[in-house]
């Protein structure tokens, strides 16, 4: 499983290039052709048996972060967000700076300190900074740059009953899926692409289209799990530990409804157990993909994560796994 080596590595949208060289990497001396865009976007196109299925497989190589945009005269950092982050689970987590990995803190003014009014309302990000112990902003400048990219500072581990712990499972973990597909030895050729900028408007994945020309295709996703407590079982979006989710409609995407009838044919006959996704909010880069040129039948295939979008998640080894079995079986179907 490919999830531990990509989730470990910083890849905030725009700054993608340690994820794209290690992916290029693992893929080096496979009987695949690989290439990159001008966006940073990785295409990689495997020839399988049967001819070309004129299907193609995208899951975007970033992740949400921070961005550096002022340095304090006291050495401590402002920072604004990069993709959709909810503030309120920023404060007191532990982060990495620029290019270096300048170790950092989020900060922000102390409980003890705090009227009672300010008690009752979230942290905005503008009341929040970065910590990384400089004593004024001299020093600070010795390490860190305006505009320097900020990742969340969270290792991959393994929890509980088959669980897995770690950062940016939105979307390594579709990265991770798609490598799996293009190492096996047999099976139906498709194209590939590992997308930059999706947190931030779906950017990369509409020129991989462009480029690549499918007929059809699905994005490969980390999607939120809503199955704790609080939430009533028939509002969960998805629930780990019950396959990957299908989706039929999110905020970018009606479904063809072709590409859905032959995802769940292939896993009905393939004995693969899914989930069809319920809420419809959100974007995928299929939303951006189906787009493309005269338009490309799409669809989203996903792993159920918690906490999607924060410094860490949570997802279902089973779930990733059954993940790479459906997307192999809609390949199968095809060809």
């Amino acid at each position: 499983m490919y999830l531990e080596e990509l989730s470990n590595l910083p890849g905030v949208s725009g700054d993608e290039g340690k994820v794209r060289r290690a992916i290029i990497e693992l893929l080096n001396g496979q009987p695949v052709r690989v290439g990159s865009d001008s966006m940073g976007n990785v295409l990689v196109r495997k020839e399988g048996r049967g001819g070309s299925t004129r299907a193609m497989l995208a899951a975007h190589m970033d992740e949400v972060g921070l961005m550096v945009i002022s340095i304090e005269k006291n050495g401590l950092l402002k920072f604004k967000a990069v993709g959709g982050i909810d503030s309120r689970v920023l404060v007191a987590k532990t982060v990495r700076v620029g290019p270096d990995g300048i170790p950092g803190v989020i900060g922000g003014k102390a409980v003890h300190l705090q009227k009672e009014a300010e008690w009752k309302k979230p942290y905005e990000v503008e009341q929040l900074f970065i910590d990384i112990g400089a004593k004024n902003k001299e020093e600070a400048e010795k390490y860190v740059k305006i505009g320097a990219y900020v990742s969340f500072d969270t290792g991959f581990a393994a929890l509980g009953d088959g669980c897995c712990l770690g950062k940016a499972f939105d979307d390594r973990a579709g990265c991770a899926a798609i490598l799996e597909l293009l190492m096996e030895k047999d099976g139906p050729g498709f194209d590939a692409a590992f997308t930059v900028q999706e947190e931030v408007g779906a950017r990369g994945a509409r020129v991989a289209a462009y480029t690549l020309k499918p007929e059809r295709a699905l994005a490969l996703e980390g999607t939120a799990a809503a199955d704790t407590p609080g939430t009533a079982k028939e509002k969960s979006s998805t629930m780990l530990g019950c396959g990957p989710a299908v989706s039929i409609m999110d905020r970018s995407l009606i479904v063809n409804r072709e590409i859905l009838q032959q995802i769940i044919k292939a896993g009905e006959n393939a004995g693969v157990p899914f989930q069809f996704r319920r809420f419809t909010g959100g974007g995928t880069d299929a939303g951006a993909i189906a787009l493309s040129r005269e338009g490309v039948k799409a669809g989203v295939v996903a792993v159920p994560c918690r906490y999607i979008h924060s410094p860490l998640s949570i997802l279902k080894e089973s779930d990733y796994k059954q993940t790479v079995n459906l997307v192999r079986a809609w390949l199968e179907s095809l060809a």
